[in-house]
């Protein structure tokens, strides 16, 4: 089964101070195992944003961020998938014909990267946004 990682339970999975971490870390290292796990290149990005200026102590330095991106993702199995010029279109007319404004279009990239990998599921921790915004699509949103 093809799983696609939103970026907050990424950032859940690198952060053991975060209140989701076990369970995240669990269908994180699931996935590395059996080769099904999925992240868009936006989220890579996204993920060094949180993880720089979550409200944790210590703080995560860029440094630090980096390396748990290489040791995480880059360096692991997980699968990456970048979108296009036309996928940047089709997520405004998809927010366009929901009637979605604001930064709900960041997850609206997450989905249609999981659209263009064809995967089965999306694991977050936001399932109502998902939700929203994947209405007539083939593919679960789940928590982990």
């Amino acid at each position: 089964m093809k799983r696609l990682f939103d970026t907050s339970v990424l950032v859940a999975a690198m952060v053991e101070a975060h209140p989701a971490h076990v369970r995240s870390l669990h269908a994180f290292q699931r996935s590395l195992k059996d080769g099904q796990g999925w992240v868009g290149t936006h989220s890579v990005a996204e993920l060094f944003a949180v993880l720089t200026r979550m409200p944790v102590s210590p703080r995560i330095g860029p440094d630090l961020a980096h390396r748990l991106i290489q040791d995480n993702i880059e360096s692991s199995s997980l699968n990456l998938v970048a979108l296009e010029t036309s996928d940047y279109f089709a997520v405004l007319e998809r927010m366009t014909e929901f009637g979605l404004a604001g930064g709900v279009i960041y997850d609206a990239l997450i989905l249609q990267s999981a659209c263009k990998a064809q995967v089965d599921e999306i694991i977050t921790l936001n399932e109502a946004d998902f939700v929203r915004i994947s209405s007539g699509l083939a593919i679960r949103i789940v928590a982990p």
